[in-house]
């Protein structure tokens, strides 16, 4: 049997990440952020301040999970972040303007192909979304990304951010199901890494072409995009 053939028989969950997975995180901020520069008198590249943007995002909620302290919301550490880039930049701004500028991430829209990707592994599996984000955010990000998943869950009901984790356990206890029924996607090697090394299975859409590395936790199944894991699963 093929990796996938042997997924197929055991997988009741297909769980994804949201940002950057489902929606277009990095093309749909760059647009967002673009006229927001240009109005701010600042001449570099809007895909630049965003790259640093969640750079800086990512690893301020890596920094929050090892500290093993009350967890804090994405949308702060959102706030964080792009108030240290936009420092770096050397632009002035409010704090309202940073936390539009967060705001941004609740209404992004999905990548072209993932509606009727989705659709399709929904007719043989339950889907779901394990995602960063503080419940009232994916709450909004519903009216943009318009998916029926069958069930939405922050990591804050397990209190740290991925790759922890008791965020993938507390997922799979959310959906009833044992770790190695779920197969958890995401378009990063991190959450890939960390759904396997707690005992999910993954699936790395590898949009970007990158190198996965060489990590013992290497993912089930690897595809260039959401229509080609449908293909494989459905």
């Amino acid at each position: 049997m093929t990796p996938a053939e042997m997924l197929k028989a055991k997988v009741k969950v297909v769980m994804f990440d949201l940002y950057g997975t489902v929606v277009d995180m990095q093309k749909g901020l760059v647009a967002a952020a673009a006229p927001f520069l240009a109005g701010k008198g600042w001449t570099g590249k809007p895909n630049s301040f965003v790259t640093w943007w969640r750079r800086t995002h990512f690893e301020n909620s890596m920094i929050d999970a090892l500290l093993q302290r009350e967890h804090t919301s994405y949308r702060e550490i959102g706030f964080r972040a792009v108030a240290y880039t936009m420092d770096r930049a050397g632009i002035e701004y409010t704090d309202d303007e940073a936390h539009y500028l967060v705001s941004c991430i609740e209404k992004l829209e999905p990548f072209a192909d993932v509606p009727a990707a989705l659709a399709r592994l929904r007719t043989k599996y339950r889907i779901a979304i394990l995602s960063n984000g503080d419940p009232d955010m994916l709450e909004t990000a519903k009216q943009h990304h318009r998916i029926p998943f069958d069930r939405v869950i922050s990591v804050a009901e397990a209190g740290s951010f991925k790759p922890h984790v008791v965020t993938y356990a507390k997922a799979a206890a959310i959906m009833d199901v044992r770790m190695d029924e779920v197969l958890f996607v995401a378009n990063h090697a991190f959450d890939c890494l960390g759904a396997k090394a707690a005992g999910m299975h993954s699936a790395f859409i590898d949009r970007r072409k990158r190198p996965f590395g060489r990590t013992p936790h290497q993912p089930d199944i690897r595809v260039d995009d959401m229509q080609a894991l449908a293909d494989l699963m459905t």
